[in-house]
């Protein structure tokens, strides 16, 4: 199977599983969930990735028993009975199955789990973006990872209709992150970040992104900034599991950043080699550095 599904325990070809309708994340997006990639079988980050979803469901106040060591196994049987050697992996917790009501279901409706892989190769380093931007209008919670990802959608197809590849959200003046990626500049040789509170997902390659400058000497500021100096940075990075270190070179239709291209290239050399590492010497690195 190069698309593998998995609902409570049955794994088969993801086309042809079915959930209940009356689980809770088809008619309330009652859950939350978690993705990223794999390679050589191995999960990228995963004990990052399992603390952000066991935070999120702690969050959500989702009863999810499974232990953090049962649910990386069930997460390595989706991928080992995957065809293929890469690709991304997801996973979400729903509040369970029952009748539809606002009040949480009773403690005998146990959560549920689905998780599924697909083929998928990371967007190359060389890759460049134009952005467009729109207004922050989500909810308060960004910091939780869950299945209400309307507004996200909608932005995402906004920048699509327009040719572009992200979409940047603003409150006000303030940036906050981009449809489904982090983002961040670099102005003066300081890597800058938007604070990680709860109106950005914390993301986990811009917590490597951090570390990574941290490591390498490069200065890092954790601060909120606005619209106008995200047009005035040296450099624009838009960064997620699917594409790790991005160029931006537009936002919305006028040129930015390409003012410092060297630190640029660094980034994206030392976290290649990080990845290296992380996917414990895996000879298919040439898929996040094409």
């Amino acid at each position: 199977m190069k698309y593998v599904g998995y609902y409570n325990g049955e794994i088969g070809p993801l086309e042809e599983m079915k959930i209940p309708m009356l689980d809770r994340a088809v008619y309330f997006g009652d859950g939350c969930y978690d993705a990223t990639t794999f390679a050589n079988n191995n999960i990228f980050a995963a004990d990052d990735h399992l603390d952000r979803f066991y935070n999120s469901c702690k969050l959500l106040e989702i009863p999810f028993e499974m232990s953090r060591e049962e649910l990386r196994a069930e997460l390595q049987k989706c991928i080992d009975a995957n065809e293929i050697d890469h690709g991304m992996l997801y996973w979400q917790c729903s509040r369970g199955t029952t009748y539809r009501g606002h009040q949480f279901p009773p403690a005998s409706v146990k959560p549920n789990l689905m998780i599924f892989t697909v083929p998928c190769d990371l967007i190359p380093f060389d890759k460049t973006f134009r952005l467009i931007s729109m207004e922050d209008t989500r909810f308060l919670h960004c910091n939780i990872k869950t299945l209400n990802l309307i507004p996200s959608v909608i932005a995402y197809q906004r920048c699509i209709e327009q040719g572009c590849q992200e979409t940047v959200f603003h409150r006000g003046e303030r940036v906050t992150e981009c449809a489904h990626s982090n983002i961040l500049i670099i102005k003066d040789g300081v890597l800058c970040t938007p604070p990680r509170d709860n109106l950005i997902l914390p993301g986990i390659t811009l917590k490597h992104l951090l570390m990574l400058a941290e490591k390498n000497g490069i200065p890092t500021s954790e601060a909120p900034f606005t619209m106008q100096e995200l047009a005035d940075a040296d450099e624009i990075i838009v960064s997620s599991s699917g594409g790790l270190c991005i160029q931006a070179v537009e936002l919305d239709g006028k040129p930015i950043g390409g003012k410092d291209p060297k630190t640029l290239k660094d980034f994206a050399g030392c976290l290649c080699g990080v990845l290296c590492g992380r996917y414990e010497g895996t000879v298919k690195i040439h898929k996040f550095a094409n």
